[in-house]
């Protein structure tokens, strides 16, 4: 857990936030216990600006991965630890896409001494996901 927030304030330093000046990193652990990190990028029309944790998880996903375990996320005004960053509605359904609910697990971060640990089940409540588009599911 301690290395994951590690890795995701390290990437957090690659953030890219000339509007908001709030970086974000994340870090995410596949099964098989790779780590592929992100970082949120802006864009003058802010539309286009992408969350760290999808940065992570559409690097991971590029490069073949599927399965995983869990994320870590920190973020803070300047590059500076100050609360715990949630991830947004677009990111929590793509960890839907891609994670078991029940057990991924989300580890927001202001310290490697202060963090929260839940699940995506906790965070995103009756989540659609892939299996609700499966037929004769009735879930």
């Amino acid at each position: 857990m301690k290395e994951l927030v590690l890795k995701a304030i390290k990437a957090m330093e690659q953030a890219y936030t000339p509007y908001s000046h709030f970086q974000v990193g994340a870090a995410l652990l596949t099964e098989e216990g790779r780590i592929y990190t992100g970082c949120n990028i802006e864009n003058a029309a802010y539309t286009p600006t992408n969350c760290a944790e999808r940065t992570a998880f559409f690097k991971a996903v590029s490069e073949g991965e599927r399965n995983f375990k869990a994320i870590a996320i920190v973020g803070g005004k300047d590059g500076v630890l100050t609360t715990y960053t949630p991830p947004c509605g677009v990111c929590r359904q793509v960890m839907m896409e891609f994670c078991n609910p029940k057990t991924f697990r989300i580890f927001l971060a202001k310290s490697t001494e202060e963090i929260r640990e839940m699940t995506l089940e906790e965070l995103l409540p009756q989540g659609f996901g892939p299996m609700d588009l499966k037929e004769g599911d009735d879930k």
